[in-house]
């Protein structure tokens, strides 16, 4: 199971939204990570300094570490989570304009799309769901749990803050 993200994970907002938030809280080292509007899978880690919000890109390489993308000639540290990552540039003189102080949390749930399964043949695809179980909830056991609910029955799965 992929590990949780922090909740001060946004996703899929944008820079403008991100501003808007940050401008909200307006504390020095005010922090979020949301998505990245111009590099697919990347992640940006914006830190509130002074009424400018700096931008730092955070990748995740094949091995799922995450390292904050660095100018050329400088290491890049490595984390396991994000949740390491945060806590190192928490410290003070990491190379940030403004260590992180003040997360700025998620407010709602956060629908996340799963990925997308390999394409199969076309003989092989479903092309109608199975007949129903009787109790019309679509799981063999009749029991309704969601954990028994087709894998085609949504393209979404909700992920709550803790």
């Amino acid at each position: 199971m992929a590990a949780a993200l922090p909740v001060c994970y946004h996703g899929a907002i944008t820079r403008e939204e991100c501003e808007v938030l940050m401008g909200k809280k307006h504390k020095n080292g005010a922090y979020l990570i949301r998505d990245s509007e111009t590099i697919q899978g990347a992640m940006c880690l914006c830190v509130y300094y002074q009424r400018v919000v700096y931008t730092y890109r955070v990748l995740q390489t094949h091995t799922g570490h995450y390292t904050l993308m660095t100018a050329g000639g400088l290491d890049e540290t490595y984390f396991k989570t994000l949740d390491d990552l945060i806590r190192h540039y928490k410290k003070k003189n990491q190379g940030l304009a403004m260590h992180l102080r003040h997360s700025i949390k998620r407010k709602t749930s956060m629908l996340v799309k799963p990925q997308k399964p390999p394409d199969l043949p076309p003989e092989s695809r479903r092309t109608q769901p199975p007949p129903p179980d009787g109790d019309g909830d679509g799981d063999a056991d009749g029991d309704g749990d969601y954990e028994n609910v087709p894998a085609y029955s949504s393209d979404y799965v909700e992920v709550l803050p803790p």
